[in-house]
């Protein structure tokens, strides 16, 4: 065909133009690369304000230590004031006033063998009943108990915690002390009755009131925190090492001796020496049941006796400025030591455990 003839063909006759495939692939990645050009232009969001800065890091710090220096005031201040009430007597008696056993306020002597006898026998008998059996309690709850008595039994002896301590010792008094004398310590003193040593151990008026009695008292007040305490350490247990023991054959006792309390043992000491400290401490049910009389003529667990706390509750209001006042400030410095020999020797008995823990691996 000649140029004129393709100058003077119409344009639809003229031949198309092919398009390359690949043109919208192109312009679809330019798109792309406009879109993140804009993106990359565009200011970044607005970033949000810490809501703490340093300065309130530092005040919690402050505030943090503040707490823990106050803490230590509180105890360095505590110590002093009972050191400095009991100074009369301190300066007098000297260390002798704990291995006397005279208490004689009219003749203005005064020792405080009885009161420490009674604490720590009280507290010890509390600790030899309220123990097993708050282990027993622990280890049905968290092992042995069926699914539908677990919470129910859990919460009846938590509630044993929350009853005062003056009911517990009008019940003690009234209550549980006829029982304790007519069906313990009465036929125990006929039973041994002639024997040296045993027959003196029971002796006494039967009243149903002394240290057994409020050595019992004490033990059922603080079973309900030590056995808490067990119950939960004993649930922090991981599940897994217990399976694995039982999967070995072991019984539920050996998976409790074996795996259960080496894993929780700081946790048990712990619930312990929560008790010990209540026991120490308590007041009304233990001036309710102990008798409160200074002798120290009968070892007998059925004879009255008295302790700190009872002392300072019956003879504190009652005793004037002076040596009275000053040997009764002495005795609660006596008890402020015991509870600080108490929470050192847990503190050594936990340290040496980890110590032979150490030596075994």
């Amino acid at each position: 065909m000649s140029n004129s003839s393709l100058q003077d063909a119409p344009l639809s006759s003229l031949p198309e133009r092919p398009v390359s495939s690949t043109f919208p692939a192109a312009a679809a990645s330019l798109d792309l690369a406009a879109e993140r050009a804009r993106t990359s232009a565009a200011p970044p969001p607005p970033v949000k304000a810490a809501r703490s800065g340093p300065m309130a890091d530092r005040l919690f710090g402050w505030a943090a230590k503040g707490a823990a220096l106050l803490t230590l005031a509180m105890l360095i201040g505590i110590l002093l004031s009972l050191v400095a009430g009991a100074w009369p007597a301190i300066s007098k008696y000297g260390l002798g006033f704990l291995t006397s056993s005279v208490w004689d306020p009219v003749k203005d002597e005064y020792g405080g063998l009885v009161m420490i006898y009674g604490t720590l026998a009280t507290s010890f008998i509390a600790l030899v009943i309220a123990v097993p059996v708050s282990f027993g309690i622990a280890l049905f709850l968290t092992e042995l108990s069926p699914n539908w008595l677990k919470r129910p039994l859990g919460t009846a002896i938590e509630l044993l915690a929350a009853v005062p301590s003056i009911v517990y010792g009008m019940w003690g008094l009234l209550v549980f002390g006829p029982i304790l004398s007519t069906w313990v310590q009465q036929p125990l003193q006929k039973l041994l009755a002639g024997v040296p040593y045993l027959g003196a151990l029971v002796s006494g008026p039967p009243v149903g009131i002394g240290i057994l009695s409020a050595g019992i008292i004490l033990a059922i007040m603080i079973i309900p925190f030590i056995a808490s305490v067990m119950r939960d350490v004993f649930e922090v247990t991981p599940a897994l090492l217990k399976e694995s023991a039982y999967g070995l054959g072991s019984t539920t006792w050996e998976v409790v001796s074996k795996v259960v309390l080496p894993y929780t043992k700081a946790g048990v000491i712990g619930g312990i020496m929560l008790g010990l400290g209540r026991a120490l401490g308590e007041t009304m049910a233990v001036t309710f049941v102990i008798g409160n009389m200074n002798q120290l003529n009968s070892l007998s667990v059925f004879e009255a006796a008295n302790s700190i706390t009872s002392a300072l509750a019956n003879e504190f209001a009652e005793a004037g400025a002076g040596l009275h006042q000053a040997a009764l400030m002495y005795l609660g410095l006596v008890l402020f030591f015991i509870t600080f020999v108490v929470l050192s020797l847990s503190k050594m008995l936990l340290a040496q455990m980890k110590k032979s823990e150490g030596t075994k691996s």
